[in-house]
């Protein structure tokens, strides 16, 4: 997906052809089939005002495929796991995108120069490398996440002779020998911890969810060192038998409420920072300039704010609506 982000940057960037781009972001996260028929209304909606325009047989044709793909994301043929997925459409540009990921999108329609590439831009920031750790005494799974969705799982594994649970000198047996078990267990432990300090060195894993039996989470998180426990940001219950499905969807809803969370901190922390006169700027008009300067290091905006603008020809400067361009 890094490659795919990487050439469609490079087509927001570039001139290109004269020709429309068609951008799409669809919400896939659906509970029923009254969600799916919402975005079903909303697609068919906007293609039919786009194609009441649509210039050229390019365009009309990059409509329908927009329509058909659209079609096969609502009926789950096509990606039925994924709870957002952006599509582009140009066939000057011989592009043809459809990327699936495992966040959603606000739903989103724009016909343009340039292709819309806003949410996914903040995808890649909202979206850190993460892993979903499930230990228990014998086993870890580690399933890493990122954009795309769920990667491949690993299975680490440490042999221990089970429990035999018996009265008299069998339960002394059972009592001695389960020290030789907990040693072992410890060993185990250590051993993950080793696996996973190695792997986030290597792949740049952002943030830890840690899943499994509570009791089981506190011991092994005490022989994790300070510096990878410092990337855990949550826990989930979780049993060994469990798909890997039904412990990253509790991952991805812990993870999008500690975003949410800390993306209202960020915004409160900006608008004070502009009210002072600080390093933050508030409103459309300052904002603009700061652009304008190349200033910008984060730009939060609120959902459907689209106030109308124009982008002056000569010195690609921005402007609200009502002001004119240079010189004129």
């Amino acid at each position: 997906m890094t490659e795919t982000l990487a050439r469609l940057a490079a087509l927001g960037r570039a001139p290109g052809p004269d020709a429309p781009v068609v951008s799409v972001y669809l919400n896939t996260r659906w509970a029923d089939e009254h969600q799916r028929d919402r975005t079903r209304v909303f697609l068919k909606n906007e293609v039919r005002r786009a194609r009441s325009s649509a210039a050229t047989e390019a365009l009309r044709a990059d409509l329908a495929w927009v329509e058909e793909q659209g079609e096969r994301l609502v009926e789950q043929a096509e990606h039925p796991d994924a709870h957002g997925v952006a599509l582009f459409a140009c066939s000057a540009r011989g592009l043809r995108e459809v990327l699936p990921v495992r966040v959603p999108f606000e739903d989103a329609f724009c016909v343009d120069a340039r292709p819309l590439l806003t949410p996914l831009a903040a995808l890649l920031e909202e979206a850190p490398p993460t892993l979903v750790v499930f230990v228990d005494g014998e086993h870890a799974r580690l399933i890493p996440l990122d954009a795309e969705g769920r990667g491949e799982e690993v299975t680490l594994e440490h042999e221990v002779v089970g429990r035999h649970r018996r009265g008299g000198w069998a339960l002394l047996a059972q009592s001695r020998y389960q020290r030789h078990i907990e040693v072992h267990r410890d060993q185990h432990f250590e051993a993950v911890a080793a696996a996973l300090g190695q792997l986030v060195d290597e792949v740049g894993v952002e943030r830890i969810v840690l899943a499994g039996e509570a009791r089981t989470l506190a011991v092994f998180r005490r022989r994790l060192p300070p510096a990878l426990a410092a990337r855990i940001v949550g826990s989930v219950a979780g049993a060994r038998y469990e798909p890997a499905s039904a412990l990253v969807a509790r991952a991805v809803e812990l993870v999008g409420h500690l975003d949410a969370s800390a993306e209202m901190k960020d915004v409160d922390s900006v608008l004070v920072e502009a009210a002072k006169g600080g390093r933050a700027v508030a409103g459309l008009a300052r904002t603009l300039d700061a652009v304008g300067r190349g200033a910008v290091h984060r730009l939060y905006v609120l959902r459907g704010f689209d106030p109308p603008g124009r982008e002056c020809p000569a010195c690609g400067a921005r402007f609200p609506q009502p002001l004119k361009f240079c010189g004129e």
